[in-house]
């Protein structure tokens, strides 16, 4: 045997060939921690997932998105289409009349003339819709209820109950003596903390400035009903509020469910059978307290003003650009007497 086959025989029976030619396992081990939070990642990880179980869904709500998708928007705009020429045309390619308030209640009228409807004093409504967009584009006027003061009342239907919170007597004594339900003081409070007087019974709660801070420990029971300037609740005179919240119009904004930049108002400002002049008053009366709550933002709040009166399907849609220069000259008089006070103090205090 030569030297080359000896060793060929030697290097192929070697342990390091062998374990060149054999595969090896490698176990990997370290003598340090893991990184601070990889344990706790785990941990999270390996912690069951409850599934929440969802009832059963009535087919009826199954399709709701669909029908969302479905859905033709409420905003009504006809500034597309064209001017009609004729006194007869088609309502489907030219712009709906506007008429004036005086010309709306008029025909009106003429539907429930005796010899028609035989309704001569039906109560009429005005809806207003809104754009309830807000300061941002994320953001939305919530809905609002309000009471209007108005000139001309009329008989509403509804049976109003008012409390009155004020320190002084005669403050008292006038409230009551305008057809508040309730009115009293510090001790009132102290009866309504006792249980003695629920507040429940009452629909609207009105206060002297006086007493706001005896009464703002009732602040937890009233929430949304605490007196307040802004929904004009708090007020010197509260003979002419208890007056206003009595026999004025009772008004609710409401957005769409679903379209949340489009908000309704339906309310009566009056019955048919009075004059066209106390009605228009109303209507001017409402709008104004209406523009109170605008948003701090460019653009309209009011978009389109309507009449109707039941049980006429009729709807006459009103020009009230006219109202909102009055509104208009109201805030500026309003804006310049507040600097002008502004100026008289920084004159007093220099």
């Amino acid at each position: 045997m030569s030297f080359t086959q000896r060793f060929s025989l030697i290097s192929l029976s070697s342990p390091l060939l062998k374990a060149w030619r054999e595969p090896t396992q490698i176990i990997l081990s370290r003598n340090y921690a893991a990184r601070k939070g990889t344990r706790e990642r785990k941990s999270k990880k390996k912690v069951k997932v409850e599934v929440e179980k969802v009832g059963f869904i009535p087919h009826a709500l199954r399709s709701r998105d669909k029908l969302l998708a479905s859905k033709a928007s409420r905003k009504f705009d006809d500034s597309w289409k064209q001017t009609p020429v004729d006194v007869v045309y088609s309502m489907r390619y030219y712009r709906s009349k506007v008429y004036p308030f005086l010309e709306a209640v008029n025909c009106h009228r003429e539907t429930h003339h005796p010899e028609v409807y035989n309704q001569p004093n039906a109560p009429l409504q005005a809806i207003f819709e809104l754009n309830m967009q807000g300061e941002k584009k994320t953001r939305f006027v919530e809905n609002f209820n309000r009471i209007c003061g108005i000139q001309h009342p009329f008989d509403h239907g509804e049976e109003r109950t008012i409390i009155a919170f004020a320190k002084d007597g005669d403050a008292q004594k006038s409230a009551s003596e305008a057809g508040a339900q309730l009115a009293g003081g510090v001790e009132l409070i102290k009866n309504i903390q006792n249980g003695k007087v629920s507040l429940q019974d009452f629909q609207f709660v009105i206060a002297h400035p006086d007493i706001l801070h005896e009464l703002s420990s009732l602040r937890g029971i009233l929430k949304k009903k605490f007196p307040n300037p802004k929904a004009g609740t708090l007020d010197i005179h509260l003979d002419e509020v208890v007056y206003r919240y009595l026999h004025g119009i009772n008004y609710t904004a409401k957005k769409d469910e679903f379209e949340k930049d489009f908000g309704v108002i339906e309310t009566t400002i009056g019955t048919l059978n009075m004059d066209a002049s106390h009605l228009e008053a109303n209507f001017a009366a409402l709008i104004e307290d209406v523009m109170i709550m605008k948003p701090k933002r460019e653009g309209s709040f009011l978009m389109r003003t309507l009449l109707v009166s039941p049980p006429s399907r009729e709807r006459f849609t009103i020009d009230y650009t006219s109202y909102l220069k009055d509104v208009n000259k109201q805030e500026k008089e309003s804006e310049a007497q507040q600097s002008d006070e502004l100026d008289q103090r920084a004159v007093i205090e220099n």
